[in-house]
């Protein structure tokens, strides 16, 4: 990672109890946002643009993988067509819906996203940031 990257994340990592299936529900979500496989280890794949932003694993621990509550990851869209891709991508694949693409006034007039639950029941999101408001 280069010093002129803004973003105070390394990387965040998700468990799965359904490794296979994961690995093909953000394969397809995760490319409507430009992303794509940067890494994969047995049992664990690395997502990102140019570095291993994201991964989806199975617990090292070997325990069962378990949600956050409260905790959810916000992934970058370009766009608002962006934003539907991933809701309907996501949508298509199994993943439940938890919060369709909108604007959300009290996140601020700039905010346009949507919500998905994954196949695990994590938390996931995509914003587009229109700052043109």
């Amino acid at each position: 990672m280069s010093s002129d990257n803004p973003s105070i994340i390394s990387h965040v990592s998700i468990g799965t109890n359904h490794f296979e299936r994961a690995v093909e529900f953000y394969d397809k979500v995760l490319s409507t946002l430009g992303c794509k496989q940067i890494m994969k280890h047995p049992g664990a794949v690395a997502y990102g643009k140019a570095f291993p932003e994201f991964w989806v694993q199975t617990p090292y621990d070997g325990q069962a993988a378990t949600t956050g509550n409260g905790a959810h990851i916000g992934f970058v869209a370009d766009t608002k067509a962006a934003v539907h891709a991933f809701h309907e991508a996501a949508l298509s694949l199994g993943g439940v819906d938890d919060g369709a693409p909108g604007p959300r006034p009290d996140y601020g007039d700039a905010y346009y996203g949507c919500f998905i639950r994954d196949l695990d029941g994590n938390k996931i999101e995509a914003t587009f940031w229109n700052e043109k408001n």
